[in-house]
């Protein structure tokens, strides 16, 4: 879905920077009364093409805004997070894309579609009774499971080296498509950025959520403030106006964020801060989280339920609507309300004391889990909440609501390679580190920090049959299976999340 870079020393390969560098070239030479300047700036697929025609621009490109952009198509954007192949997306935008010359969506006879892709079974029936080869993405999914040459390819990795012009990248907190790959280019770019021109700004928004509107609220999260209008007045507007028409100091923080929970704009030197210091939150016996470690009076090593592929973890409260589908609620799903799996057998979750003082995280974070499953493959979904309190004055409506704050799954096969999966030995402890990503928010005093663990996410992540299976779309109904998963929290298996906390 991202068209390769050039062969430069064939004169008549074309890509995405080259498009760019013809079509400034005609800008310049036939809109009149220009200075010479050009800007850029483009949002999701835009995005894209924005930072790719930064990476070889034209002489008259001065500043680019690349927002939301993807980064790896493999490892964290619209079709895989970590090597869990984001089935109900993928499938929807390819059907939405490649069906016909004009964007359609697939009529699936089913409001609620995890009832339609439970009824699928396994994934090779999308071409043996649906699309019948139809869609050359899909076909290039079944064909690329594993992190071969097709991803690194197309990947941004291999795209960037240094900022070759001022570069502004902007991110959403709750970004239910590209979250990390803005992240993502600024981190490339930042190791070679000898001219301080690579910029970052980050906010409590969903997908392109910072383009229109005030930016009030998200869902059902409030802000105190016009989040939206203020990054486009005071952040947006200010880049382009100083480099394209040197109005303005030119002063830009090297990172801008919203923090959320304080709900205040901050200015950090770098991103992440190095002022964050990483601290291990500690999962324990009896549901509890603690900053203290495991210790050998605990009574209990590990906690264990049954994931059972037949009938999967949702990954948000039905109905599932169709992603842009009529009343979808797609858009704002990252920040919905975490008790609908509350009661579920097949969630395990941690949570701390009422907090006496407010915890700050501004960084990267990360699970470290040490599991194990009876099966030969499994998935691994982790969620980091903050819990309001219960009787919330300030709303009352959102009194014990479960925010997700950062959240990933991870593919048990590729904890050695992304490249070469293995299975799992059944039974066998395993270490799997779990890259949650960015965040910069306030647990505030009186809340309570959660951890859940799941291994189903349906149906935006496809079902692990549990059993190892060396291409997942080529698995068999025979091949899924119930397993029993423990996650471990002794001294000797200490699973944690890592928070970058700022005193």
């Amino acid at each position: 879905m991202s068209r390769n870079s050039r062969d430069k020393n064939d004169p008549k390969a074309i890509d995405e920077s080259s498009d760019t560098y013809d079509t400034i070239d005609w800008l310049l030479k036939n809109i009149p009364d220009n200075n010479g300047k050009v800007g850029m700036y483009g949002i999701s697929y835009d995005g894209w093409t924005t930072i790719i025609a930064a990476s070889d621009p034209h002489p008259a490109l001065k500043a680019v805004s690349e927002q939301a952009t993807p980064s790896d198509m493999f490892m964290n954007d619209d079709l895989h997070h970590n090597g869990a192949f984001r089935l109900s997306y993928a499938f929807e935008y390819a059907f939405m894309e490649e069906i016909s010359k004009t964007d359609s969506l697939y009529q699936f006879g089913n409001y609620d579609t995890y009832d339609w892709y439970l009824k699928l079974g396994p994934l090779s029936n999308i071409n043996k009774k649906y699309i019948h080869d139809r869609l050359p993405s899909w076909n290039a999914f079944t064909q690329h499971p594993n992190y071969d040459a097709y991803w690194k390819k197309q990947a941004l990795t291999s795209r960037l080296d240094h900022p070759r012009v001022a570069t502004q990248h902007v991110s959403g907190w709750w970004d239910q498509e590209d979250m990390v790959g803005p992240q993502d280019a600024y981190r490339f770019l930042e190791k070679h950025d000898v001219n301080n021109q690579n910029f970052i700004v980050l906010g409590p928004w969903r997908r392109g959520g910072w383009a229109g509107g005030e930016g009030r609220t998200l869902g059902n999260i409030k802000f105190d403030e016009p989040t939206a209008t203020y990054f486009r007045k005071e952040i947006q507007a200010k880049w382009f106006a100083w480099y394209l028409k040197g109005k303005g100091d030119g002063k830009f923080a090297e990172a801008i964020s919203f923090q959320t929970g304080s709900n205040k704009w901050k200015n950090y030197t770098a991103w992440p801060p190095k002022e964050a210091v990483e601290k291990n939150i500690y999962f324990h016996a009896n549901g509890k989280l603690s900053f203290e470690k495991p210790s050998a009076a605990d009574t209990k090593d590990f906690d264990s339920y049954v994931s059972d592929p037949s009938k999967p973890v949702p990954y948000r409260a039905r109905p599932i609507e169709e992603t842009y589908g009529p009343g979808s609620r797609w858009y704002t799903w990252l920040t919905d309300d975490q008790r609908f799996v509350d009661n579920r057998p097949d969630v395990l979750t941690w949570q701390t004391g009422t907090l006496t003082e407010d915890i700050t995280i501004t960084g990267n974070v990360a699970a470290k889990l040490y599991a194990a499953t009876s099966g030969s493959d499994a998935d691994w979904v982790v969620k980091l909440i903050d819990v309001y309190p219960e009787d919330y004055k300030a709303e009352p409506k959102m009194s014990g609501y479960e925010l997700m704050i950062a959240d990933d799954v991870f593919r048990g096969r590729f904890r050695n390679s992304f490249s070469k999966p293995e299975p799992i030995t059944p039974g066998k402890v395993e270490e799997y580190t779990i890259d949650l990503h960015g965040a910069d928010h306030v647990f505030k005093k009186g809340h309570k920090i959660m951890v859940q663990v799941q291994s189903t996410w349906f149906p935006i992540i496809d079902r692990n049959p549990q059993k190892y299976i060396p291409n997942i779309f080529e698995a068999k109904a025979s091949d899924y299976q119930p397993a029993t998963q423990k996650i471990y929290h002794s001294v000797k298996f200490a699973s944690s999340i890592v928070l970058p906390v700022v005193e």
